[in-house]
C-alpha cells in the first residue's frame, strides 16, 4: 500500500462532480484548480454475491466526498471501491503535456524487447507481435489461457526478465508494489493500460515508462461507460493514449 499512499499524498484535492461505475470501466470526474478532468479505471467486482451488504455504502452520495477522500478508496480490499479510488486518482492527477510523447506502448516494447527475455503481467492484443521478436516471452495471468502461466509464478519468472510490461489493473488489485519488488533493478519496466496513473511517483519505484489514457471528451465517454462499453468503444468517443518516459 506504500506506493498508493505516496501517489495519493502527491495529489491536489478536488471537488467530485460525477462517479460512473460501468460494466467494464469506472470513471470519476473531478474539478481541481478550475480544471475538470475524468479519470478511468477497470471495473473490478466481487461477483454476484447474494448479500444484503452493499458494495458501495455511499452509493448516490459519492459526490459529497472530496476528491482525495474518494481516492483513498483505492486502498480498500473491496474491488469495486478500489476501482472508484483509482479512477479518482486519475481524475486528480496534474498532467504535464510537455512530457507526453506519441510513441505507443507496442512500439516501445518492440524496441526494448527485441532479442530480450520479456514478461507480460496481463494479456494485451499485441503480445504475439512482441513474441516474434523477443528471445523469450512469458505471459503471467490470474486467469491463464493456453499459452499463459499462472500469476503465482511471478517470484520465479520476473527476476529473470529484461523487459517487463505490467497491466495498470495491478494498481487496482494492489499487486503492483509486490511485482515491482520482484523485478531486476536492470530491467526495463513499463506499466500500461487505461487504469495506469500517469504519476511520476511510479518512476521512483523502478518504473521506466508509463502508458495510460487521457479523457478528452467527458460526456460521450461517460455515456459509453454507463452503457457497458469496452475500451475500444470508450476510446473512440474521447480518449487519448499518452506515454511518459522516466527522465534520465
Amino acid at each position: 500500500m506504500e506506493l498508493l499512499e505516496e501517489i495519493i499524498k502527491s495529489l491536489p484535492d478536488g471537488i467530485v462532480k460525477n462517479v460512473c461505475i460501468g460494466l467494464n470501466w469506472t470513471a470519476v470526474v473531478a474539478e481541481s484548480g478550475g480544471n475538470k478532468q475524468c479519470g478511468l479505471s477497470s471495473t473490478l467486482s466481487r461477483g454476484h454475491e447474494h448479500s444484503h451488504e452493499p458494495d458501495v455504502l455511499l452509493a448516490g452520495r459519492l459526490e459529497e466526498l472530496t476528491g482525495k477522500e474518494l481516492a483513498t478508496y483505492a486502498m480498500t480490499d473491496n474491488p469495486t471501491l478500489a476501482s472508484i479510488g483509482v479512477a479518482a486518482i486519475n481524475a486528480l492527477l496534474h498532467h504535464d503535456p510537455t512530457r507526453w510523447n506519441e510513441a505507443n506502448a507496442e512500439d516501445v516494447l518492440a524496441d526494448k524487447g527485441a532479442g530480450k527475455n520479456v514478461v507480460f503481467v496481463g494479456r494485451f492484443h499485441f503480445i504475439e507481435h512482441i513474441r516474434h521478436i523477443a528471445r523469450n516471452l512469458v505471459v503471467l495471468e490470474q486467469n491463464p489461457g493456453v499459452d499463459d502461466l499462472p500469476a503465482e509464478l511471478a517470484p520465479a519468472i520476473l527476476p529473470q526478465a529484461e523487459v517487463v510490461a505490467i497491466t495498470g489493473m495491478t494498481i487496482v488489485n494492489h499487486t503492483l508494489g509486490e511485482l515491482l519488488g520482484l523485478c531486476s533493478p536492470n530491467a526495463f519496466i513499463m506499466v500500461l493500460g487505461p487504469s495506469t496513473p500517469l504519476s511520476t511517483v511510479l518512476f521512483k519505484h523502478g518504473v521506466d515508462h508509463l502508458s495510460g489514457a487521457i479523457v478528452t471528451d467527458i460526456n460521450p465517454v461517460l455515456k459509453v461507460i454507463q452503457q457497458g462499453g469496452n475500451f475500444h468503444q470508450v476510446r473512440r468517443n474521447g480518449v487519448r493514449l499518452v506515454n511518459i518516459s522516466k527522465l534520465e
